[in-house]
């Protein structure tokens, strides 16, 4: 009978500690609403939050430099036509960057920084994809690639940003 008991008391135990954390919530990021105010190139943008100015980044998305012409010039006119100014916006804090920028996904009618890439319009940043659905947006930048959109019209897309930068290009 101690054999049979064993294994039920082991499970009976396990259950015990388990039962408390099946009402715990995952934690969130903090979301919190916005207006948009200017488009300051393909991945930042200006809003009013709370009655405060702040500069925004998207998060997990890196578009062209504006010295990476035409391409530059045109995810900022893409996030333009998207984003007009005066919109409400919901913003998905991830970080703060060393810029002192606020890093969320921007949420409008859609997720822009992931509407950014399916159109061609921005690359999946890599280095900081953990902080999104990384499956998501590497999922649109290859439809983006395959159709050939924006920055892949150039066989296997153009320079990316943050090799454009890192080589001082502008």
């Amino acid at each position: 009978m101690a054999r049979t008991l064993l294994p039920l008391l082991v499970v009976l135990e396990l259950t015990a500690l388990l039962v408390p954390l099946a009402g715990a919530q995952a934690v969130q990021p903090p979301v919190s609403r916005a207006t948009v105010l200017s488009i300051g190139d393909g991945d930042t943008i200006r809003v009013k939050q709370a009655g405060q100015v702040i500069t925004v980044r998207l998060a997990c998305i890196d578009a062209p430099e504006m010295d990476q012409s035409p391409y530059g010039l045109q995810a900022r006119q893409y996030l333009q036509m998207r984003l007009p100014i005066g919109t409400s916006v919901t913003l998905a804090v991830k970080a703060t960057d060393r810029y002192g920028r606020t890093v969320a996904e921007v949420i409008g009618a859609i997720n822009l920084g992931l509407a950014l890439v399916e159109d061609g319009q921005a690359f999946a940043y890599r280095k900081y994809l953990g902080q999104c659905d990384t499956k998501e947006y590497l999922d649109a930048e290859y439809r983006a690639s395959r159709h050939r959109y924006g920055v892949w019209q150039v066989p296997g897309g153009i320079t990316r940003p943050w090799e454009f930068r890192r080589k001082g290009s502008f």
